[in-house]
């Protein structure tokens, strides 16, 4: 019989949150697998905010999806200034 006077823990293992360079890469990858110019497909995406910008060759959509336009944007520009 179980008691129910003590709390039970759950534990499991989250995996590592690829970083935003990483998930760039990849989509920068795919597009570029795929015959697309990357920087005009990943700016419309950034711009207009739809996915179909971007390849779902090797996952790339669902990739980008994962992070806020803005992440990326921070992310560029960041780079750009440390240059």
């Amino acid at each position: 019989m179980k008691n129910f006077n003590e709390t039970v823990q759950f534990h499991f293992d989250m995996p590592e949150k690829a970083s935003t360079r990483d998930i760039l890469m990849d989509v920068y990858m795919a597009l570029n697998e795929k015959g697309y110019n990357p920087i005009n497909q990943i700016v419309g995406y950034i711009m207009s905010g739809d996915p179909t910008y971007i390849t779902s060759h090797n996952g790339a959509r669902n990739k980008i999806r994962k992070l806020e336009r803005d992440e990326i944007l921070e992310e560029l520009v960041a780079y750009y200034l440390k240059k």
